[in-house]
């Protein structure tokens, strides 16, 4: 079968299995609104179909090196057109073979449920085809081009910026294949072009990354770019036809080896005379695999928009406490990842660079922040635990208190009284914990800190995770010249000082008051798995280490837990949920320069305070000078997540969140297969 032949059977095949799918897709959706479950459909039920749709994948892109769509024959004779020339002993002698390389289509990135947050599109490049043998002199080779550019500029109604020495490079050195001078073109172009091609013009399809969500989770997909320019010297076997698209930030960089997937391989022949004797593709490419993410693309959305409408920059990360699995990690302002494909101006790229709210920085794990009062979750555990505190002793709450010669203020400037641990967890009572916190030391806060993850990276697959800080003896004499003294002990008693943790940090840490003690590796990335559901890898859910803690201290802190959203003299009553009892800590803390202080407004916990789903973090980054706190800032924002996470949530008829898949199983979702090329999902419905 000729080349443009076998093209254009692909695509009508493809056509007729995607018309077969989207009324398969239709039909799930319509049964089943709203909900992100494990869609059963004819890729899951019918292998032969996936197989089908993997070959015409591969192969659409492959067969446009063969000019597929042509809108006419060459002018010269072209052997191979319609069959092999049978080569004779001379021919043989004399002739020449390339072997190159066609780039795989780029292995897909999704959520938990199959939804795609990056994948693959068709893209086009109008191409000219110089006829073969390349007997033309340097001026025909150009007015050739420049009869076609001239029309192509007409139907596209653009200019093309196509040089002489450009189209004479590719003449010498590559005349055999296709001269790209239009990149990147839509499918609705294409259609415009397709019916009106020039003679001896070809539209060539090549895949194109897309992130069919947008901003959604763009500092944890990453982005991708070319690994070189065109080639325009000499051909050489085995480079690629086109620049391939490599990992450059986030889980693209991090997998970037199983997303690549496996190049096939493309030959052409020439007699001695330079006339093309055969062209075949000699093995298909072979896609990359399927990363599959722990995250929820919808809670993913939730925690997004409720911080573009709550925070000019924050964070928001919810773990499941009994998985460790990060179901959304979302930090603001983000970006596009579609801004860099297939790539980013040096204009664009500065202004994301010298954007003051730093869009570009991943927030949740690559910032660390003074943690202020949520820092009282270990401090009460390691006082609880040491034994300097009981449940019923009490010390007074009083507007400060003096530590050497300097004084140490609390937060509300009035005496409060004595008061056992619930209630200064309850209103965050400063003084009570510098007294306790000096009275116990530092080792036990610095102990329990470091048995809660903190202190330490969380060990996600991604680049630049920071590590935080709790200040040790040894840090103190690096950095300032002198051991842990009291003074520092009662700002850590606060999380002030030296502390810094990152959100994600805390959200495990509060994973581990949810579920009862055990610190779970946190996990981002379930399974890579083929797009015929065999799994390669499988990162399962592991306990690090299981806190040795009372029930009785777990009992005290969830109790001033709850306390401190619901009674009266709590401090996160804008974090409470309809119908769903909300647990949680504020904190409040300053950092930088004094002309140039800024604070970090906290809220953390989990929910539901029984039998907890979810465990939380959410951090408020204040402007220079302004006056934010976690109860008026932070707390909000978890309010309005599992507001709409629970509503219409019947309080005798809790929600479970559906246990996780155990990672043995691969997903099997139609999503989780790359998109046809030139078929994107329809997100209408």
């Amino acid at each position: 079968m000729r080349p443009g032949a076998c093209a254009r059977f692909l695509r009508q095949t493809q056509d007729r299995l995607f018309t077969v799918l989207a009324v398969q897709d239709d039909h799930a959706r319509e049964n089943r609104p709203g909900e992100f479950t494990k869609p059963e459909t004819l890729l899951s039920v019918y292998p032969l179909v996936k197989r089908l749709l993997i070959i015409i994948a591969a192969g659409m892109c492959a067969a446009s090196v063969l000019a597929q769509e042509s809108s006419s024959p060459s002018p010269a004779p072209a052997a191979g057109s319609e069959e092999e020339i049978i080569p004779t002993f001379e021919t043989q002698k004399l002739a020449r073979t390339y072997i190159l390389n066609i780039p795989a289509p780029r292995g897909q990135i999704v959520d938990r449920n199959g939804l795609p947050l990056a994948q693959n599109k068709l893209s086009y490049n109008l191409a000219i085809n110089y006829p073969t043998p390349l007997e033309f002199s340097d001026q025909q080779a150009i007015s050739f081009a420049r009869e076609r550019i001239q029309a192509a500029e007409k139907l596209l109604g653009r200019a093309l910026n196509v040089s002489d020495d450009l189209i004479l490079r590719h003449y010498r050195n590559r005349g055999i294949l296709p001269f790209d001078i239009a990149q990147n073109l839509t499918e609705e172009q294409h259609d415009k072009l397709k019916a009106k091609l020039p003679q001896a013009m070809t539209l060539r399809a090549l895949y194109m990354r897309v992130y069919p969500q947008g901003r959604l989770a763009g500092h944890i997909i990453g982005y991708t770019g070319k690994t070189g320019r065109n080639p325009d010297g000499v051909i050489e076997n085995n480079e690629v036809l086109w620049p391939e698209s490599e990992g450059r930030e986030g889980l693209e960089f991090t997998f970037n080896s199983m997303l690549t997937g496996k190049p096939g391989e493309y030959k052409i022949t020439f007699d001695k005379d330079g006339r093309k004797t055969s062209e075949k593709i000699v093995t298909p490419p072979v896609p990359g695999y399927t990363v599959v993410t722990t995250l929820d693309s919808k809670l993913q959305e939730l925690a997004e928009k409720t911080l573009e409408a709550k925070a000019k920059r924050g964070a928001i990360v919810v773990v499941e406490p009994d998985t460790g699995d990060i179901l959304a990690m979302a930090s603001w302002p983000t970006f596009n990842p579609n801004a860099f494909i297939p790539s980013i101006s040096a204009e664009k790229f500065k202004e994301l660079q010298d954007d003051p709210d730093i869009p570009l920085l991943p927030r949740a794990f690559r910032s660390a922040y003074p943690p202020g009062s949520v820092f009282k979750v270990p401090v009460g555990i390691a006082a609880l635990e040491s034994g300097t505190v009981g449940a019923s002793d009490e010390y007074q709450c009083t507007p400060a208190i003096q530590v050497g010669n300097v004084t140490f203020n609390n937060w509300k400037k009035v005496d409060r009284g004595f008061q056992n641990f619930v209630q200064a967890f309850t209103e965050s009572c400063d003084t009570w914990f510098y007294q306790v916190g000096i009275k116990m030391g530092a080792a036990p806060i610095i102990d329990w800190s470091a048995q809660m993850g903190l202190g330490a990276k969380c060990g996600i697959p991604l680049r630049g995770e920071v590590e935080g800080r709790i200040p040790t003896d040894e840090y103190m004499k690096a950095a300032h010249g002198r051991r842990i003294l009291n003074g520092d002990v009662a700002n850590m008693s606060i999380g002030q000082g030296d502390i810094e943790t990152t959100p994600l940090q805390m959200a495990q840490a509060m994973a581990i008051v949810a579920n009862g003690g055990t610190l779970y590796q946190t996990r981002l990335v379930q399974q890579v798995q083929t797009l015929d559901n065999e799994i390669i890898t499988a990162y399962q859910v592991r306990a690090k280490r299981t806190l040795n803690m009372s029930p009785s201290t777990l009992e005290q802190l969830r109790e001033a837990m709850v306390d401190v959203v619901y009674a009266p003299n709590g401090t996160a009553h804008q974090a409470a949920v309809p119908n769903i009892e909300v647990a949680g800590k504020t904190g409040t803390a300053q950092w930088g320069p004094k002309k140039k202080e800024r604070t970090a407004a906290w809220f953390t916990g989990y929910v539901p305070s029984v039998q907890p789903q979810f465990a939380f973090a959410a951090v408020y980054e204040g402007a220079v000078g302004a006056d934010v706190h976690g109860g008026s800032h932070a707390a909000p924002m978890i309010g309005a997540v599992f507001k709409e996470v629970y509503k219409g949530v019947d309080t005798g008829k809790k929600q479970q969140r559906k246990r996780p898949r155990p990672t043995e199983e691969p997903l099997r979702a139609e999503r989780a297969v790359p998109v046809e090329p030139g078929f994107e999902e329809d997100r209408s419905n």
